[in-house]
């Protein structure tokens, strides 16, 4: 079958760069979804009630195909049907057995880290200790004045309120105080978990300020990456190492994020992806004042060094397999959801991502790491 997108497979690259970072932990692969509002197969938008239903059948299914994380957002605007994460992860507790379930991000700066922990405490105690937390800043600001924050207290409300959920996390009463928010004097919240503290992520998007500030909490650090090439995260996979040896705390675990379709043909992969992508990112740009998604950048995020993980399961487990070694990651999970993708679609990706890619990429990284590094 001839392709608009050329031949995407035939461009991976068999070596990998030398002075990987270190990687912690087993390797792991999981899935993430904003929650796009989708079209049925008709191509007709669904209500977002019924996106959100899909959610919890994609969820189920990557339980059933064995993966090992699945992350839902938040957002409040139309084009997005999940504004309370956890209520949607509570749904997928009752339905699955191991999975990990978690948030894509949980954006802390416009939320109350008390009733965050509260929240998260609870699907721990649904999912009998399945739970983790990830917390950023948000690429989207209108949780801000939705809740009614100061744009202009953007910093000061992450930094203080990462600091309260910290405190938090680590058990018993909690004393506490800061500008945004009512000081805590021997305060406990509840329920309490079962399993200990509950694991906690710190999101970035490529700040060294913000991998210093994830490695001054000993908490695991989460790439987000979903533009230009992903071995420029390197520098701060090995920032984060360097800062948590000169902070004397442990090594913790690095994990990614990037969007990605799988299907079962490179060609197939490439242009069933095109339009939704290209419809998502024009929709940022007109926002933002980015020009138009063209083809050529299309194909550059396609390419082995580029940052969208769309292909067959062997082309999209080497592109994985290559960057977790190259970011000294243990843990890559995939935003299988953009734009009004089609739930059909969205599934058998998911069926392929967990019965193909999985063990594809942990075949290639055990020989990666058994061969001599050229």
């Amino acid at each position: 079958m001839s392709s608009a997108f050329g031949n995407i497979g035939a461009t991976r690259p068999a070596d990998v760069p030398p002075a990987a970072p270190e990687r912690i932990g087993d390797v792991e692969l999981g899935l993430d979804t904003f929650g796009d509002v989708t079209d049925d197969a008709a191509g007709t938008p669904l209500s977002q009630a019924q996106s959100i239903r899909n959610i919890v059948d994609q969820a189920v299914l990557a339980d059933e195909v064995g993966l090992d994380f699945f992350g839902v957002g938040e957002h409040h605007r139309a084009d997005f049907a999940v504004s309370a994460p956890e209520v949607v992860l509570a749904a997928i507790a009752a339905r699955t057995d191991r999975i990990h379930l978690g948030s894509a991000v949980t954006v802390l700066s416009s939320d109350d880290p008390v009733r965050v922990y509260e929240r998260f405490a609870t699907v721990d105690a649904l999912s009998n200790g399945r739970a983790e937390v990830v917390l950023g800043r948000g690429s989207f600001t209108e949780s801000f004045p939705l809740f009614g924050y100061d744009l202009s207290d953007y910093e000061v409300l992450f930094e203080e309120k990462l600091d309260l959920f910290a405190r938090l996390r680590q058990g018993g009463p909690v004393t506490w105080s800061g500008t945004k928010r009512a000081p805590l004097t021997d305060q406990r919240v509840f329920p309490t978990t079962e399993h200990g503290a509950i694991p906690t992520w710190i999101g970035v998007g490529g700040s060294p300020q913000s991998v210093i500030r994830a490695a001054s909490y000993g908490l695991p650090l989460f790439l987000a990456i979903i533009g230009g090439q992903p071995a420029q995260f390197a520098p701060f996979s090995r920032l984060y190492r360097q800062a948590l040896e000169q902070f004397e705390l442990p090594q913790q675990p690095i994990a990614m994020h990037s969007p990605g379709f799988i299907a079962a043909t490179d060609e197939e992969a490439a242009e069933t992806f095109f339009p939704y992508h290209r419809t998502v990112t024009d929709q940022l740009g007109r926002e933002r004042g980015w020009p138009p998604f063209t083809e050529a950048q299309y194909r550059a995020g396609l390419s082995a060094g580029g940052s969208l993980y769309v292909g067959s399961p062997e082309t999209v487990a080497a592109k994985i397999a290559r960057n977790m070694r190259v970011l000294g990651v243990s843990r890559f999970d995939m935003r299988y959801a953009t734009g009004r993708l089609p739930h059909d679609h969205m599934m058998r990706s998911i069926e392929l991502f967990g019965t193909r890619v999985k063990s594809l990429v942990q075949e290639m990284l055990a020989a990666q790491e058994a061969a001599p590094v050229a």
